[in-house]
């Protein structure tokens, strides 16, 4: 019997940071000691009240399903945080609990149709491509300057916009490049979006880890509350990767056809995963603030060590927790990063991994521990020195 692929299949390649994963747990199984770059998950574990909240939860019988936008308390704690810290005035129906990568493909599905174009960041996050082919779009990728501090410009959207053009993703902080878009940059996309009747899918899972400029939420502009889907979580500000509950912002013309994906699919968010959840929004927030602090220093040391090391260049990312230096050996980066895995035992995720304007990069992750840093930048230098 033959199998058949969906059409829809082609040409969506597997996630190139899941991809790198998958190679380190293959090594650690055969007892290779790797030092992960590679993967965006905090090293941190979840503050301990979060995991009590959850745990209270099961031991309560708090298991079952819930209503498919999320338990109406978290629902509630969202909408007053989009208020009051993003500036997104929305009340708990504008409130979609859902994991954020889950979020982003169904908004996909509820508003891209058949050759749909959807304006996306090159270099930018892996799945953003993806998604959009199997909604049926095709991406448009606006590549992104490293003399523009890889920002998202209106002129390069501009350029890229068609008839044809459905939707504008915008990033920011940026996943892998760190990159902290400007209140210009958002003004001037915000227009484009008014003028030509687009939606825009802003992406804000970074939110909380700005360290240089502020974080600006496109929603909150004139006239674009009403074309905007906010995407944020949980996962990297708290620690909560394992967890899978984020959320989605939008107003209620938008929102029925997502939950009506989300009920299609999911159903809903792990009951009592949205107790830990509400916990994390409405208990103490040194946590986070603690994990802020040690990510700047990481972030420091590690673009000093790439910068001092004479095999990379690296402008210091403005958020995030990523560093995406260009490196000097004339080789693709793909085996590059397979290199220093196998033979230096570092996973990093290769720069083409986020599209052809990432080639000749590198993503390394910084959410790891100060001494692992040390050990896998030796190792890094040590092996490219041998190349």
């Amino acid at each position: 019997m033959g199998i058949r692929v969906a059409p829809r299949m082609r040409g969506v390649a597997e996630s190139g940071t899941v991809r790198m994963g998958n190679l380190e747990r293959e090594l650690r199984a055969r007892g290779v000691q790797v030092i992960s770059f590679a993967l965006g998950e905090p090293d941190f574990d979840t503050p301990a009240h979060i995991k009590e909240a959850a745990a209270e939860a099961l031991r309560s019988g708090f298991t079952h399903y819930t209503a498919s936008r999320g338990i109406p308390e978290l629902r509630a704690a969202i909408a007053e945080k989009s208020a009051r810290e993003n500036g997104i005035p929305c009340t708990p129906d504008e409130v979609l609990v859902t994991p954020a990568k889950l979020g982003i493909y169904e908004a996909m599905m509820a508003f891209v149709g058949e050759g749909d174009e959807v304006i996306v960041p090159d270099p930018g996050w892996v799945s953003y491509g993806p998604m959009v082919g199997l909604a049926g779009g095709r991406p448009v990728n606006v590549r992104l300057r490293e003399e523009d501090d890889f920002r998202m410009t209106p002129e390069l959207v501009a350029m890229a916009v068609s008839p044809r053009t459905r939707m504008i993703i915008v990033n920011s902080p940026s996943n892998p490049t760190g990159t902290v878009m400007t209140g210009a940059d958002f003004r001037g996309i915000a227009d484009i979006a008014r003028d030509r009747d687009l939606l825009v899918l802003s992406d804000e899972i970074y939110e909380k880890l700005v360290y240089d400029g502020r974080h600006i939420s496109i929603a909150s502009l004139d006239g674009m509350q009403e074309r905007t889907i906010t995407s944020s979580g949980f996962s990297k500000s708290y620690a909560m990767t394992g967890w899978r509950v984020g959320w989605l912002v939008a107003p209620k013309a938008l929102m029925g056809p997502i939950d009506t994906i989300q009920q299609h699919s999911l159903t809903c968010c792990t009951s009592f995963a949205q107790k830990g959840a509400l916990a994390a929004l409405k208990g103490p927030q040194d946590c986070v603030t603690r994990m802020f602090e040690e990510f700047r220093r990481r972030r420091d040391y590690i673009v000093g060590r790439l910068n001092s090391s004479g095999l990379f260049e690296c402008r210091r990312p403005s958020g995030a927790f990523y560093a995406f230096p260009r490196y000097h050996l004339k080789r693709p980066s793909l085996e590059l990063a397979e290199r220093l895995l196998s033979e230096a035992h570092v996973g990093l995720t290769p720069g083409s991994a986020f599209g052809a304007g990432g080639e000749g990069y590198l993503r390394i992750s910084y959410a790891n521990s100060m001494e692992n840093l040390g050990k896998g930048m030796d190792a890094i230098e040590q092996a490219m020195g041998r190349f």
